[in-house]
């Protein structure tokens, strides 16, 4: 509920807003319309369609929603590799039917044992540029995601390993059509350090240097043999065995930025299976993945602050998207101080304290913005001087939802980073450049940054693969690409949901509007330019941007039956579908 002082600002908001507005240029705005899917006894939602029909025939031939999990990222790997792939990492959150439990699984990449702290500084001792940083071997962590994908399927699958491969194996053999996504990336990239390594530029560009195009048949022989051995032979080769020389001999020889990376750090490589993070929010639980992911955490934040909010109330206005932006802006501010690789770094157990969250909360003012949101501090016996990071994080990224039969459903984020990762490709995949998401700036006025670079660390993420739970079960799968406005993408997706009455994809197709503690940015062309005035008129910085998120969503709906109904929704941003039976 809004607490009385707010209500009574509320309540003379729009005659306020109006006042003050000064005459703005019009902006105008197209509604998406969104792929979507209904369904009762399974479904997929993933960001290709290739990868929507190879989890939907796994599902149909029997498949668990983990069956489905591994089959979908493999495809992925072929079909979509600027985004993810074997070279990468993910975080997995699923829900296991049986037990009525909800799990996850942390495969981020790790960096090697060697690494340092000032990794990321140049010979005068200032951070490096971040495309300086990015291509070669330097910036390469361990990936994770074969592993994980293999500690889920350990536990939770029902289909043969090698089937789930399989299908990506023939396709890489037979070849697929370049897609409008995948050429129009591969061509800004170009310029971005795509060509300058052979295997890679081979692979995505044609003989005279030009970019493949869509529609262009694109053969990945080497990737279809990696699979092979990984079918016949589980992840032993990748870790251990051929696939992981590969790996460690590509990074350390590459004549940019060469890593330190050793078959050692491959072979001690473990996904983590860690504790859900679960947030109340106006009578759900909202779960993610924790630390090294700041997603969960911060989408956590933003929720708890604003169920001090009558956002149902309010409605799809301006008054309540200043009040998310408020939230965002607040959360981010915790993030940035706090929120690190918890194996490494000791955090605040309590930024999810209810009284915490109330005392953020009560920092929101409804009729102004802020001018800049400290870092609260949260009740904390272990408190030490830290410096605020804020690292940026690229785009180069996935997400995906599934429900099986059996009732089980998974929410997977994977990523290489920024869009084709480090620029390196190995035995027909590439590999990630997650390390440039740790902090430069290894501390500030001999304070330390939580998420610096030490040996065997995992970078800080945003990735937010959610499952949300009402009354012990799930009613919703959410979670996007898209750097660190993943939190705010997959926040505002549930309040749109939950709060405003929307389904999946009426809510996609919503203009987008993200604050990680500076400006407010308003998707371009997007229903979101509707509240620019009045956020204008509230005290906000207003950028119009292209948010390019990669939103999938399955909603579940029950009748008092006991029916099930499923209602997907692919990203309209993106190249997504939904499907199932």
């Amino acid at each position: 509920m809004i607490r009385p002082a707010f209500a009574a600002i509320l309540a003379f908001l729009p005659l306020a807003t109006a006042a003050e507005t000064a005459p703005q240029p019009e902006r105008t705005y197209a509604v998406r319309e969104v792929p979507r899917a209904e369904a009762s006894r399974f479904m997929a939602a993933a960001a290709h369609p290739a990868a929507t029909q190879v989890a939907r025939d796994i599902l149909a031939a029997g498949g668990s929603a983990a069956d489905a999990a591994v089959a979908a990222q493999i495809m992925l790997s072929l079909v979509e590799p600027q985004s993810s792939g074997l070279g990468g990492g993910s975080f997995l959150v699923y829900w296991d039917a049986s037990d009525g439990a909800l799990m996850s699984i942390d495969g981020r990449e790790t960096a090697p044992l060697a690494a340092r702290p000032d990794m990321w500084l140049d010979a005068d001792g200032n951070p490096m540029k971040f495309f300086d940083a990015v291509p070669g071997g330097k910036s390469v962590g361990v990936p994770g995601t074969l592993a994980a994908l293999a500690a889920l399927h350990a536990e939770h699958g029902r289909l043969p390993w090698a089937d789930l491969l399989a299908p990506t194996i023939r396709m890489a053999e037979e070849g697929f059509p370049v897609s409008p996504r995948l050429a129009a990336a591969i061509a800004e990239a170009a310029e971005k350090g795509l060509t300058l390594f052979e295997p890679t530029r081979s692979y995505f560009f044609n003989p005279d240097g030009t970019p493949k195009t869509e529609g262009t048949i694109l053969r990945n022989p080497d990737l279809a043999r990696t699979l092979r051995l990984i079918a016949a032979h589980g992840v032993a080769p990748f870790y251990q065995g051929v696939i992981a020389g590969d790996i460690v001999a590509t990074v350390r020889d590459a004549p940019v930025n060469p890593s330190s990376m050793t078959l050692e750090d491959m072979a001690i490589y473990q996904a983590v299976e860690r504790m859900p993070v679960c947030a109340p929010y106006r009578g759900y639980e909202v779960c993610g993945i924790g630390p090294p992911s700041s997603g969960a955490l911060t989408v956590g934040q933003i929720l708890m602050m604003l169920s001090h909010f009558d956002l149902p109330a309010l409605g799809n206005t301006a008054a309540a998207w200043h009040l998310f932006a408020e939230a965002s802006r607040l959360a981010f501010a915790d993030r940035g101080l706090y929120m690190a690789d918890a194996d490494f770094v000791a955090m605040p157990p309590t930024l999810l304290d209810p009284g915490y969250m109330a005392s953020r909360a009560a920092l929101i003012d409804p009729a102004r913005a802020m001018e800049k949101a400290e870092p609260g501090t949260p009740p904390w016996r272990e408190g030490v001087l830290r410096a605020p990071d804020t690292q940026a994080e690229r785009p180069g990224t996935t997400h995906f939802v599934i429900v099986d039969r059996y009732g089980d459903m998974a929410s997977v984020t994977s990523s290489i980073e920024t869009g084709f990762g480090s620029r390196l490709m190995v035995d027909g995949f590439l590999l990630n450049n997650e390390l440039t998401d740790f902090s430069f700036r290894p501390e500030e006025d001999g304070r330390p940054v939580a998420n610096r670079v030490e040996g065997g660390k995992r970078p800080r993420s945003s990735m937010s693969p959610t499952i949300v739970l009402k009354d012990g079960a799930p009613v919703l799968l959410v979670g996007s690409p898209g750097g660190s406005r993943i939190i705010p993408y997959v926040a505002a997706t549930i309040i749109r949901i939950l709060d405003f009455g929307m389904d999946p994809a009426t809510a996609l197709g919503q203009g987008h509007i993200v604050n990680r503690g500076g400006v407010t940015e308003l998707e371009e062309d997007s229903t979101a330019l509707a509240f620019a005035a009045e956020l204008e008129a509230l005290g906000h910085k207003i950028r119009v941007a292209n948010l390019n998120s990669g939103l999938h969503v399955i909603q579940i709906l029950r009748g008092a039956d006991g029916t099930q109904r499923l209602i997907g929704a692919a990203d309209p941003r993106r190249e997504g579908t939904a499907a199932g039976e």
